[in-house]
């Protein structure tokens, strides 16, 4: 927006409605700390500096990013919104202009600071308001009766009956003039019922001094919204996730229920794509063309090409998926895997840190983990590379057009080489020649006049 422009974000606060030792601005939305939220759309505005006013749990909080340029103050004690950005007075510029962002309202958009900021160049204050059915809670806005000009905040435990009435509420959001700031901040009184020093009150302090107030209204109501119980967080889960769900929707994803998806981090679809209910998606998450999703899985920085099936129940995490590949149902695939192109993992498949080729298969009951597989394989039930010896990972290497028989172990190091048939039931400890079968059984038996056990 402006190099004259400084962001503070409040952050200090203990959040005791929580009813957790976690600083409340770490809770998370969308798997993201609140406070994070609030850093990324600042960060949009790339200001000259942002400020974050600490306090509960203040070394906590620093770990949220590990942004070098951020300036933490430390608010102790915690005496209100006023003493809070008083803490923070000594870093502002002394021109341009401060934005006042609080670290549990995380849904602020873009557009409505930007609004917001373009109203108050002209040196004059200026609130972020918003009228909401339910005003409880929330300082009201008092216009003159005259010309509708704001001239006063009241917060609600200082408000009377009439105030008490009022629907057109401050959300706290407010740009201020660096140049009026910095005399006003030092002259905030906490003559109120709670005994604090209400940033709100710089707004009497303007209009006495003749400098404008502005209102500009937020772009929807929830943006607005702040967190101070876990009845609250959850309430912002879902309208952040609804709204979510319809920019997907929108640019031509299909979802079976748009109410039933989660999305913690970023999902970038291409076309054609169908995501079932109850699907989580983590990180970022990249979904070719005709990508389907079914139900119940969880994708976590993955990237998936065109035209492959994840099926239900399906956990995938830190992989890059090839196209045509069938995934599922309750297949685990861990961090370094890659699938190439026409793939087939079935169900109870773990695979972890491998790399298979085209048009290999395994379809039921495996683990493979450390093993780099061929073109063409096929992978038996109830295989396993056996690729830890309890202090160290070893490789398998399976080479193409290997055919492994059900129950097999493949012990690590070894390679299985070209063409290769392993027998079923076989431990395979040695490479294997190419195009020859290998196996390892002892000799079957059958015991004349044996008897099974009974009980008596």
């Amino acid at each position: 927006m402006t190099s004259e422009l400084n962001i503070v974000i409040l952050a200090a606060g203990k959040g005791k409605r929580m009813h957790s030792s976690m600083p409340k601005v770490l809770h998370t939305l969308a798997g993201k700390a609140l406070l994070a939220h609030v850093l990324d759309v600042a960060n949009r505005l790339t200001p000259n500096q942002i400020c974050i006013v600490i306090g509960h749990g203040g070394e906590s909080v620093r770990n949220v990013t590990s942004d070098t340029s951020l300036i933490w103050v430390m608010q102790e004690p915690q005496l209100g919104t006023g003493h809070a950005v008083l803490q923070a007075q000594p870093y502002l510029d002394r021109e341009g202009l401060t934005l006042i962002l609080y670290g549990d309202v995380p849904l602020v958009s873009l557009a409505s600071l930007k609004k917001l900021i373009d109203a108050t160049q002209n040196r004059v204050c200026g609130i972020l308001t918003a009228i909401v059915d339910d005003p409880d809670g929330y300082g009201r806005i008092i216009r003159d009766e005259n010309n509708g000009e704001v001239k006063n905040i009241v917060e609600d435990k200082d408000a009377n009956t009439v105030q008490k009435a009022i629907h057109e509420i401050n959300t706290g959001i407010m740009v201020i003039p660096n140049q009026y700031l910095h005399s006003w901040l030092p002259k905030l009184e906490s003559n109120n019922a709670q005994q604090e020093y209400y940033l709100t009150d710089i707004v009497k302090m303007a209009v006495a001094q003749n400098v404008p107030v502005v209102s500009s209204p937020a772009m929807h109501s929830w943006e607005i919204m702040g967190v101070n119980s876990k009845v609250q967080l959850a309430e912002l889960e879902r309208i952040y996730q609804h709204n979510y769900a319809q920019k997907l929707l929108e640019k031509g994803a299909l979802l079976r229920d748009p109410a039933r998806i989660d999305v913690r981090g970023e999902l970038i679809c291409g076309a054609d794509v169908e995501i079932d209910v109850n699907c989580v998606f983590e990180g970022t998450v990249i979904l070719g063309d005709h990508v389907k999703v079914k139900a119940n899985c969880l994708l976590k920085d993955v990237s998936v090409s065109e035209k492959t099936t994840i099926l239900p129940f399906s956990h995938i995490e830190d992989a890059k998926i090839g196209a045509n590949c069938r995934i599922g149902p309750y297949s685990r695939i861990r961090p370094e895997t890659e699938l190439i192109d026409n793939v087939h993992i079935g169900n109870f498949v773990e695979v972890k840190k491998s790399r298979i080729a085209s048009g290999s298969k395994v379809n039921h009951l495996s683990y493979i983990g450390d093993t780099t597989i061929g073109e063409n394989v096929n992978i038996g039930a109830g295989t396993i590379t056996c690729n830890y010896d309890g202090a160290y990972k070893h490789q398998t290497i399976i080479e193409d057009n290997v055919f492994v028989g059900s129950d097999t172990q493949l012990v690590a190091p070894v390679t299985v080489a070209y063409g290769s048939t392993i027998g079923a039931g076989s431990t395979i400890t040695k490479d294997t020649p190419k195009n020859e079968l290998t196996l390892s059984r002892s000799k079957q038996v059958s015991i004349s006049g044996w008897k099974r056990p009974s009980k008596s």
